[in-house]
């Protein structure tokens, strides 16, 4: 009898849910649809277009979320499962709400090089908790606005006073390296990270965004505060914008001292002349507070945090996967060796902006590599407008998501995709490759600010570590069990033996 009420409860719970969500979705969605100037009939209408287009059968109220609904590493693998049509469209719905992914360069390229289509996808929205709505998530005035803003910071001379920064860095990496030069298997990547409390953060704050993306029934408030969701999200931020917040003050502190005190006049003379010799992300942002007054600290906390999780997340997944394929070809690996080799000879000197530049197959070996395993394997733009991709036609109030980890393995374009080749983009092998093709950075109006300085980044630290080390992966891919949240990494560890060459 007990086990029979029991039962009942829980069925008369489920239904009350099933009641619940099928209300907030189709108050919140389709009224959202509706306000948008489209009928009843046109929302119909819509749904017929979109059946057009390859995917799995949605369920009722569900569509196609309990198909995302598993870990991250089956949610990565069934993203993949259902991205393998060959007209490089998918449609799935997560709940009421239609997605569309595309993996071909042609239809990359009609999305992309576009100024119609710069709206995020509303899928960003589970990041503003995190990020605010800074230039990642920012759209219209305020992303025209900040992006003006902060384009100064990567000129391409300001970069190359940075060098000495990513000198210090690989200095540092190389050091904590050392006491693992003796052939046993070691995870690398906390290695790489320069602060392995932001990065476990991250992580977990990754986790929370993609399943609130992909399960429709957490973004009901109190599902998710039952769930235990709200409490964990409040735990992270609570971290990551009180460092945030805390750096800022300090840094705020640091220049009225060095105002009273008549060393910014004395010192830095070359910014006064506009030259901004090493004009550090966050003193620009200040200084721009300053002038103009018109960000706040949370608008500078915003933009913090977001080349927080852009910049220093991105890369260090980059550095993590081109050590990682180094380690699985030797023979590769013998080659980026040599040429460092002739640049540098046996001297210990630091690297250069001009040596940067002579360094043409580590980066082959680094663009490689994020084709391999694109630090951002998904981003997507929201449609305010039609769009005809191919003989499909993806309808206004779509998100349509770039699978940049399956555009990068198109065989039309990379033939034996899988394979870690790095000749794929000397010059001659890609003058005549569309360059929509490869996107680690995405492309178009809205392409990523930081790739110059990220490249510069990672040829300094990877040069840096060759020259000290030699490295061998233990793991085939197979094993590292792919996660594809917001940043594309293996679900524990990156095993590796690395060999001292002096």
């Amino acid at each position: 009898m007990e086990n029979t009420k029991e039962i009942i409860s829980l069925f008369n719970v489920l239904i009350t849910f099933c009641i619940c969500y099928f209300l907030y979705f189709f108050i919140n969605h389709r009224r959202k649809f509706i306000s948008n100037n489209y009928s009843v009939l046109k929302l119909t209408f819509q749904k017929v277009i979109l059946d057009k287009i390859p995917g799995p059968k949605p369920l009722p109220i569900l569509g196609n979320a309990l198909e995302f609904s598993g870990s991250p590493v089956d949610n990565f693998k069934a993203g993949l499962r259902v991205s393998q049509n060959e007209c490089g469209l998918t449609r799935v719905w997560i709940g009421f709400k239609p997605h569309c992914a595309i993996y071909k360069a042609s239809g990359t390229e009609v999305l992309l090089s576009s100024n119609k289509y710069l709206d995020k996808s509303a899928d960003y929205k589970a990041l503003h908790p995190w990020l605010g709505t800074g230039l990642l998530t920012s759209t219209g005035t305020k992303w025209h606005h900040r992006r003006k803003i902060l384009t100064p910071a990567f000129h391409f001379k300001i970069l190359e006073d940075f060098v000495d920064i990513f000198n210090q860095q690989s200095q540092i990496f190389v050091q904590k390296l050392n006491s693992k030069c003796d052939g046993k298997p070691f995870d690398i990547f906390p290695y790489i990270t320069l602060c392995t409390l932001d990065i476990i953060l991250g992580m977990e704050m990754c986790n929370i965004v993609f399943e609130k993306q992909s399960r429709p029934w957490l973004q009901i408030g109190i599902i998710y505060s039952l769930l235990g969701y709200a409490k964990r999200q409040e735990k992270c931020l609570k971290i990551l914008h009180g460092f945030s917040y805390e750096t800022i003050r300090e840094r705020k502190k640091k220049r009225i001292e060095l105002k009273l005190s008549g060393e910014n006049k004395k010192k830095n003379n070359d910014e006064v002349l506009g030259k901004k010799k090493r004009l550090a992300f966050l003193d620009m942002l200040l200084e721009y507070a300053e002038e103009h007054e018109t960000l706040s600290d949370e608008d500078i906390r915003e933009e913090v945090d977001t080349f927080m999780f852009e910049g220093h997340d991105t890369t260090a997944a980059a550095i993590n996967w081109a050590l990682y394929l180094l380690g699985q070809n030797p023979e590769i690996q013998n080659k980026a060796y040599e040429e460092i080799e002739s640049i540098f000879g046996k001297s210990e000197r630091e690297a250069t902006s001009s040596d940067l530049r002579e360094m043409k197959y580590l980066e082959c070996c680094i663009k490689e590599a994020l084709r391999l395993f694109p630090s951002v394997p998904l981003f997507g733009r929201e449609l305010k407008e039609d769009i005809k991709i191919g003989e499909y036609v993806i309808p206004k109030g779509t998100s349509v998501m770039i699978s940049t980890y399956r555009l990068h393995r198109d065989s039309e374009v990379f033939p034996d995709p899988e394979a870690f080749k790095p000749e794929r983009f000397f010059p001659e092998n890609s003058v005549n490759r569309n360059p929509y093709a490869y996107i680690p950075f995405s492309a178009g109006p809205r392409n990523c600010i930081g790739q110059k300085f990220a490249l510069m980044e990672e040829k300094v630290i990877l040069s840096t570590f060759l020259r000290n080390f030699r490295v061998e992966s233990t793991q085939n891919v197979q094993d590292l069990n792919l996660v594809g949240e917001l940043i594309l990494r293996p679900e524990k560890e990156t095993l590796v033996k690395i060999y001292s060459r002096n």
